[in-house]
């Protein structure tokens, strides 16, 4: 599995030759200024909740790609009335089929607005399971006993969380959470983009690394193979 980071919480998946883009937001992230979002492909768009910082380039992307965007209910009902005609709406609990891999809804506690104003519905995570590969990625949230059901539902490759604090979970929740999950390689996301999340990267790692986790911190603009 191919894994590009295009910061904050914005990456994109390659598996079996389709890319799933997650949560983008670009353009107003000073610290992706090196990014060219033009040149961001996708097969699907999947947004966890409506916050602008989570997507911001998602129209604008999925106009250029043609790329279907997977939501919630009310977030998918107003991209639609954007314009955008291609969309897949999910809710918590559910599951949908695609042909390389299967997507998930699980919860997240957060918030979720949409830039607007318009209500935003519940705010997700996802888990994606392919024949290649498992892995979660919890969108904005807190640490949430729900996460104890993920291995029920899969055996994770890869968990990809939000480390920043303040917003979300911090560096100590989310060593919990791997506990919970039973996944130990992690990607942080949603940290340094704005002042009260930005986090010690050498001191992330090495507590992760103390609790006998893996973390890893990409550079924006920089692919890896997990």
């Amino acid at each position: 599995m191919k894994l590009s980071y295009y910061g904050h919480s914005c990456f994109a998946v390659e598996i079996k030759g389709k890319k799933l883009l997650f949560d983008p937001f670009i353009t107003p992230n000073e610290l992706a200024k090196d990014v060219d979002p033009e040149k961001v492909e996708a097969d699907y768009i999947l947004v966890s909740h409506g916050h602008q910082d989570h997507m911001a380039d998602a129209m604008d992307i999925a106009k250029r790609t043609n790329a279907p965007i997977i939501s919630n209910f009310e977030i998918v009902t107003w991209f639609g009335e954007q314009g955008i005609e291609d969309t897949i709406p999910m809710n918590h609990g559910g599951a949908i089929g695609l042909d390389f891999c299967k997507i998930k809804y699980v919860n997240a506690i957060h918030s979720s607005v949409l830039p607007d104003g318009t209500y935003g519905g519940n705010p997700g995570g996802f888990i994606i399971m392919s024949d290649d590969t498992n892995f979660y990625y919890a969108g904005d949230t807190a640490l949430t006993l729900d996460m104890q059901l993920i291995p029920r539902f899969a055996k994770l490759d890869l968990a990809i969380l939000p480390i920043g604090d303040c917003l979300t979970m911090g560096i100590e929740d989310a060593i919990t959470c791997c506990d919970f999950i039973q996944c130990d390689k992690v990607m942080g996301v949603h940290y340094d983009t704005f002042p009260n999340i930005r986090i010690d990267h050498q001191k992330a790692i090495e507590t992760f690394k103390n609790a006998g986790k893996e973390l890893q911190l990409l550079e924006i603009g920089k692919s890896a193979d997990f």
